[in-house]
Order: C-alpha cells, then sequence, then structure tokens
C-alpha cells in the first residue's frame, strides 16, 4: 500500500511541515510520497517553499488560485497511491508515529475514509484572537468517542485520509470556490453513497493563529459560498443537512425571513462589535452568519 501526503499550499511556509513528515518517512521505511500545490501564493513564500522542490515527488505551482475544491480534486492527477492524506499547510505534526498510525490502520481496517482530527493550544489567546480558539474548542476539536457519534457532521479536510479510487468517484464540488462548507458537503457526498468515514484519534495542531477580523470574514466568506450552494444545487436535501442552511429554510417555511433581517439590520453592528472583540459566544456568531445568508439570499 502506497500513500500519498497531499498538502495544497497558499501563503504559508512548510517547509517544518515537509521535513517533520519526510523524516518520518525514512525512520519508519513508509511507502508514501509528499506532493505539493501551491495555489498561486505571493512571490514571499513561492520562494521559501521552493526550496522543498528536491525534498518532495512533487511540487507544482499554479498561476491562477482555483479554490479550496478544485486544487483537492487535482491530487488525483499527480497521485500515484492507493490512499491520499490531506493536510492542511498551516498544520503541525505532533506524534512521532504521526504517519505510521495511518499506515497501521488502513493495514488492519481497509477503510475507504478516515479523519484524523485537530488540536490547537489548551492555552486561551488574547482576546483579539479569541473567536477562532473558541469556536475551535467547542466546536472542532472534538475527542474521538464525541466525533464517532456523528461521523458525517464531524469530518473536516484539514486532516484526513481516501482511497484515491473514492475521490475519483466522489470529487470535491467545485462550484465552491470560496472559503466554507467544501468539507461538510463532501462528507453529506459520502453519506449518500453510504461511504464510511472512519474516526481515530490522531490529530494534528493548528499552527495559525487568526484574528478576530480574519475569522470573521473567513465567516462572511462562508456564508456567502452557502448562498451560491442554495440557488445553485439541486438537491435540498444535502444542502439541508447543513446547518445553517436548515435554519434559514425553516425561517424561509415559517415566513420569518423579514423579521429576521429587520432584527439583524437594527444589531448587526453591535454583534460584529462584540465578535471583533472576541467576547461574544458562539450563538452570536450564528446569529451574523445566518444574518450575512439571508442577505446573500436576497440579493440577485
Amino acid at each position: 500500500m502506497k500513500l500519498s501526503i497531499c498538502i495544497p499550499v497558499y501563503n504559508f511556509d512548510v517547509n517544518d511541515l515537509v521535513n517533520d513528515l519526510s523524516n518520518q518517512i525514512v525512520s519508519n521505511q513508509l511507502d508514501a510520497e509528499i506532493i505539493l500545490i501551491d495555489d498561486a501564493s505571493t512571490k514571499e513564500f513561492v520562494e521559501k517553499n521552493k526550496l522543498l522542490e528536491s525534498k518532495v515527488s512533487r511540487f507544482i505551482f499554479l498561476d491562477k488560485n482555483i479554490g479550496r475544491s478544485k486544487i483537492r480534486n487535482l491530487f488525483t492527477k499527480y497521485s500515484t497511491a492507493d490512499y491520499l492524506l490531506f493536510l492542511d499547510c498551516d498544520g503541525k505534526i505532533i506524534s512521532q508515529s504521526f504517519i505510521k498510525n495511518y499506515f497501521d490502520f488502513i493495514n488492519e481496517k481497509n477503510p475507504e475514509v478516515i479523519f484524523g482530527g485537530r488540536k490547537v493550544s489548551d492555552t486561551k489567546p488574547d482576546s483579539e484572537f479569541g473567536l477562532r480558539w473558541k469556536f475551535a474548542t467547542e466546536r472542532e476539536n472534538l475527542p474521538v468517542k464525541e466525533r464517532i457519534k456523528t461521523p458525517y457532521s464531524s469530518f473536516q479536510t484539514n486532516n484526513f485520509i481516501v482511497r484515491k479510487t473514492i475521490l475519483e468517484k466522489v470529487p470535491f464540488n467545485e462550484s465552491i470556490t470560496q472559503y466554507g462548507y467544501e468539507d461538510l458537503i463532501f462528507a453529506k457526498d459520502l453519506f449518500k453513497l453510504k461511504i464510511k468515514i472512519d474516526h481515530i484519534d490522531n490529530p494534528v495542531f493548528n499552527n495559525d493563529v487568526e484574528s478576530n477580523s480574519v475569522f470573521l470574514e473567513k465567516a462572511d466568506q462562508s456564508a456567502k459560498s452557502l448562498s451560491q450552494l442554495i440557488k445553485k444545487d439541486k438537491d435540498v436535501e444535502r444542502i439541508s443537512r447543513i446547518k445553517l442552511a436548515r435554519a434559514y429554510f425553516r425561517l424561509k417555511k415559517t415566513g420569518g425571513i423579514f423579521l429576521y433581517r429587520l432584527i439583524y439590520k437594527l444589531s448587526k453592528s453591535y454583534i460584529e462589535k462584540k465578535l471583533l472583540e472576541g467576547n461574544a459566544s458562539l450563538k452570536a456568531l450564528d446569529f451574523y452568519k445566518l444574518g450575512q445568508l439571508i442577505g446573500y439570499m436576497n440579493k440577485d
């Protein structure tokens, strides 16, 4: 069994990540390759990462940014392996047996898709970085015993393995070009075809600390992406499995859209202020995202 470690790169220095992975491959004598695809990063990061060309099997530099979904599908063109391990470029390896753990599980279980999990620092950061940290600790960094209860909803793309033939059969939805929901849509497509997602305790550390303003901008982008999906995708059942979309459909069905828009318009500046200060609850974030979604849905 051969493994391709696939890392989409965008404006991040991946030298430490690649070196850690390379050392594990060599020390454990694993049949694995590393493939990097740079999604049109700035010159600064291209030059930093170019040093890795001789250390990886393939390093492809794209002239134009193609987005999170399309770039993942592109790896199937360059992989020569049975399985693909996808890692976010801002991840940090925290286990000396990280790759071997996956090999052992694959050899024992012959799985189709595996999610290994993620971690962030246990120490709460300064308030200007608090929103992303709160979201991670309360909703993303779930232990295996919690993830297996909802294996598809708990799936994320920061650290997962997929059989190559599965990804060729169920590619990421390339209509999603902005940040947001490509992981959940992929998981729902797997669910529809009864393709199992296994969950194991093999996390990576989220090595990139985002400010509240950056995270809120991404929340806005995700709402916009979801609005585009709702407008374009005819599979309402699949879309409605996304919590935010389900809330939107419920409001639309009950005629509550107008009232929500009115309340949101009156409170938006206050909610944004609290979110940017890092003092708001995640329910406030949900309120913000639904308000943004409704706004995008009412645009031509």
